[in-house]
């Protein structure tokens, strides 16, 4: 997991006490469109190619938040309404009350926490408070979702702040991405290298996560932000380790399963959990049901 005291020892050592990182790779605020080369597309399914035409849509700090100890973002699905309570998403290690035990899911707590809303230059222009801890877990995933005490409506009128859009498909190995940090406001650049059968770190594992080129050599405090597909504007996954050490399996340093059990390990590259399947997993009002048909997060 990505600790924020890893980050500000970094920081300190780079810039001196009391700075932090420049900004990364500043996004620009024009729209342009590509033809990309073809890439992999993979599921449960297997394994295609296709060609893929986009529009590259600018990807800035808009809608990210900082935590005390993480980074996030406002979100919301592709079915939730302007008048439903705004949504945080983050890992379940950033949960304020500490990490889930593996098997442990976490529904309806109660919670006052505050997230620092940011604009697209990265500026803290207000503070927003959640009411409820909706659902954390570290088990097959690493995500929290908090509800705010005020609605999309209300943070657009206010702020004019829009939410990020959580992707309902999977991801495709070769895209290009960006991994939003509000906590360091930094944003980091590269592209989805593939997927992990499973990711195992300490006592958690993880299903299906994905696996960035070496270029998003995200650190402490970049935990929870969200990932970005460049094409689309979506939130496609939530970053969340790196194997730091070159270490097997241990805390900051996770390590790679596949479906034969063998073992592998990658110093300095980093990781990031799928976020496609929540949507399935939330109803009208953006109320959990983790009944609901389609939802496959895992259960108390």
């Amino acid at each position: 997991m990505r600790k924020p005291l890893a980050a500000a020892l970094l920081a300190l050592a780079m810039a001196g006490a009391g700075a932090a990182p420049a900004v990364a790779d500043a996004a620009t605020a024009r729209t342009a469109t590509v033809t990309a080369a073809p890439a992999a597309t993979a599921g449960a399914a297997g394994t295609t190619t296709k060609d893929r035409t986009a529009t590259i849509q600018a990807v800035d700090f808009a809608g990210t938040v900082s935590l005390s100890n993480c980074s996030g973002s406002v979100i919301r699905f592709p079915n939730s309404a302007d008048s439903d309570p705004a949504l945080v998403l983050t890992n379940g290690h950033c949960l304020e009350t500490g990490f889930p035990e593996p098997g442990e899911v976490i529904t309806g707590q109660s919670s006052s926490r505050s997230f620092g809303l940011l604009n697209a230059s990265g500026s803290r222009i207000a503070t927003l408070r959640a009411n409820q801890v909706v659902y954390s877990t570290m088990t097959d995933t690493d995500v929290t979702i908090y509800r705010l005490t005020t609605t999309y409506a209300q943070i657009k009128s206010s702020y004019g702040i829009s939410p990020l859009t959580v992707a309902d498909t999977h991801p495709v190995a070769g895209t290009a991405i960006k991994v939003v940090s509000g906590y360091w406001k930094r944003i980091y650049s590269c592209n989805i290298d593939g997927f992990v059968y499973r990711l195992k770190e300490g006592g958690w594992t993880w299903k299906d996560s994905v696996r960035y080129t070496s270029a998003c050599n995200t650190i402490g405090g970049t935990s929870g932000s969200p990932v970005i597909d460049n094409a689309t504007g979506k939130v496609v996954a939530v970053n969340n380790t790196g194997n730091e050490d070159g270490e097997r399996c241990t805390e900051n340093n996770p390590c790679e399963v596949d479906a034969s059990g063998n073992v592998t390990v990658r110093q300095g590259i980093n990781y990031a959990e799928e976020t496609y399947q929540i949507p399935a997993c939330f109803g009208a009002g953006n109320k959990l049901n983790l009944s609901a048909s389609g939802c496959v997060l895992p259960k108390p």
